[in-house]
């Protein structure tokens, strides 16, 4: 997958577009694959933006490190996963250091302002109770306030604000690709409708109802859980099952608002049913799902046309 080269020669007219990459957790994996896509049509990415997963996918490929970020993920199990996770104290479960720190190891030092392209990541004041857009100062911060999913990882101290997520508030940040004129906005939405089963599952919602490995790293570093054996009445319903149901639910809403304001030109649609926001280690075939739905919608652009219908 090659990277944003500012020596590429001139592009065709409508193929300069700004790219916006949703929050979604591992799910937000699938923007490698609409990526990957686009690259392979022509497409030249102008400016691009992001939240939680989005800003930091979108951070990578700015900083042309995305191929390597993309080597590490397809090699990481469950285990792996685990072994990124660090005690985060009262104010989260995880702190987020050895996660920043794999991060560090491609993006150390780099800053917003010198990235080849436009970039901007969304973070909440959850003092202010109001957005932030990082378009300048280091991009290691800018990805760490903006994945600080609430309750999940530690809110981000940054010149003295406290910041979180900024899907709280705004999961496809449209408005920071302004700054640039472009031939067309195309949005990567990883809280899509959902459908059916995921791929590779049988015909069953089994998958709905097993606990989750995120929660169970919840219960090896203290958090109480309870397996549920039988499909969990919604009362009975255990904490992180929860909590992820409620992150879907919320970003799914305010995503829905935001596309209804901006009206990008495409939207490639991830179902949010398909992929917990934990599962990590399905890198492999989340990005082959990316890549497959935006061929899908490319050839079959009345798809599109039926989607805002």
């Amino acid at each position: 997958m090659s990277q944003h080269n500012p020596e590429i020669q001139p592009i065709p007219h409508g193929k300069r577009i700004a790219l916006v990459l949703g929050s979604g957790g591992a799910r937000g994996l699938a923007h490698i694959g609409v990526i990957r896509e686009l690259e392979a049509r022509g497409y030249r990415i102008e400016t691009i933006s992001g939240c939680s997963m989005g800003a930091l996918v979108a951070g990578l490929y700015a900083a042309g490190k995305l191929e390597d970020y993309t080597e590490w993920a397809l090699t990481l199990k469950k285990y792996d996963i685990f072994k990124l996770l660090d005690v985060g104290g009262g104010s989260g479960l995880i702190a987020g250091n050895k996660i920043m720190a794999k991060l560090e190891e491609w993006l150390a030092d780099i800053q917003i302002e010198d990235l080849p392209i436009p970039y901007s990541a969304v973070a909440v004041d959850i003092e202010r109770e109001r957005e932030v857009w990082f378009n300048e100062g280091p991009l290691c911060d800018a990805i760490r306030a903006s994945i600080a999913i609430p309750g999940v990882f530690t809110p981000h101290v940054y010149r003295n604000r406290v910041l979180v997520d900024g899907s709280v508030l705004n999961p496809i940040p449209v408005a920071p690709t302004f700054n640039r004129i472009t031939d067309a906005t195309f949005v990567v939405d990883a809280n899509g409708p959902p459908v059916g089963v995921r791929p590779g599952e049988p015909v069953d919602t089994e998958h709905e109802h097993r606990p989750g490995w995120f929660a169970q790293a919840a219960a090896k570093i203290g958090w109480n859980y309870e397996p549920q054996e039988a499909p969990p009445e919604p009362e009975k319903m255990g904490v992180w099952r929860v909590m992820e149901r409620s992150l879907d639910t919320m970003m799914a809403a305010l995503t829905r608002h935001h596309l209804a304001v901006f009206q990008p030109d495409m939207v490639f649609r991830v179902p949010r049913n398909l992929y917990m926001i934990h599962e990590y280690h399905r890198a492999e075939e989340i990005i082959a799902l990316g890549q497959s739905l935006a061929r899908e919608l490319f050839d079959n652009p009345e798809l599109e046309r039926n989607q805002k219908m």
